[in-house]
């Protein structure tokens, strides 16, 4: 299983702070890789606000009890204090999920402002790699702790609550059918990233005309097919160089690249460093 968060203060236990307009507490990520499944079981909540993004896969969610609930990649999930929680990622469903928590004076007047639900969990907003990466930012700034980063983390979780805002009222103006294929695309993208996909061929599988896919995929996501699969690429590169001591070559390889040479230098020119760099500042072992 891969585990990537950071707490703030290094403390893992929840808490309410009303000190400041909006306070992360702690954010992360999981993905499932061996273990057959992760639930979470807390009966009474917790006293601070939750944020879940499925980014790939797909999650069993209880919001009542005994009535599972199966919330897919593009969906976010806010908990807000003292609802109970109860959810589980299976192995088998490829499940990739981000998480934050917050807590502060303004956090209720944010959530409206920012047009979130009232009253029930699943916010839909698509797949992008925009949320990734904002919660990327905000998962290392917890672990380098610079200076002033309670400050960025508080504006990296405000840009998070636009781009939801933004993305969600576009999505209502997209008709079911073109919600339904860009669904399926980006799930079938996170899946096969890897592979050779052509995105004219998968197109047409589909029954859709190139232009138009690329056209609804891009409005739904807000990047392009070929861009989408880049960065799933990039972002599990990552990860490998991160966790793993695999040689440059074979994460090239896992990633979906023949080419070593050709992939470090789309990995530099995404992340600004060349995957040997990337390896030395960030590498866990």
């Amino acid at each position: 299983m891969y585990i990537n968060s950071g707490y703030l203060n290094n403390s893992l236990v929840d808490f309410k702070d009303k000190s400041k307009p909006l306070i992360v507490g702690s954010c992360g990520t999981y993905r499932l890789i061996k273990h057959p499944k992760l639930p979470t079981w807390r009966p009474k909540g917790r006293i601070d606000y939750q944020l879940l993004y499925i980014a790939a896969g797909r999650a069993h969610f209880y919001f009542r009890e005994n009535e599972d609930t199966i919330v897919t990649a593009g969906n976010f999930v806010l908990y807000r204090p003292r609802e109970m929680q109860r959810y589980v990622y299976y192995l088998q469903d490829q499940t990739e999920v981000y998480w934050v928590h917050f807590t502060g004076s303004q956090v209720k007047q944010l959530l409206k402002e920012h047009h979130f639900p009232s009253e029930g969990h699943i916010i839909n907003t698509g797949t992008s790699p925009a949320y990734q990466r904002i919660f990327r930012q905000m998962i290392q700034e917890m672990q380098l702790c610079k200076p002033h980063y309670e400050e960025f983390l508080s504006s990296f979780l405000l840009q998070l609550f636009i781009l939801i805002e933004r993305t969600s009222s576009e999505n209502k103006i997209m008709n079911s059918f073109a919600h339904h294929e860009i669904e399926y695309a980006a799930n079938y993208f996170n899946e096969h990233y890897n592979e050779d996909i052509n995105i004219a061929e998968f197109a047409a599988s589909r029954n859709m005309s190139t232009s138009w896919f690329i056209r609804n995929f891009k409005l739904y996501t807000k990047t392009t097919p070929l861009n989408y699969i880049l960065s799933i690429r990039i972002a599990n590169a990552q990860s490998l160089l991160e966790n793993t001591k695999y040689n440059i070559t074979e994460i090239a390889a896992i990633a979906g690249y023949d080419n070593p040479l050709y992939f470090s230098r789309l990995f530099k020119k995404q992340t600004g460093l060349s995957p040997s760099e990337y390896r030395k500042q960030n590498n866990s072992f």
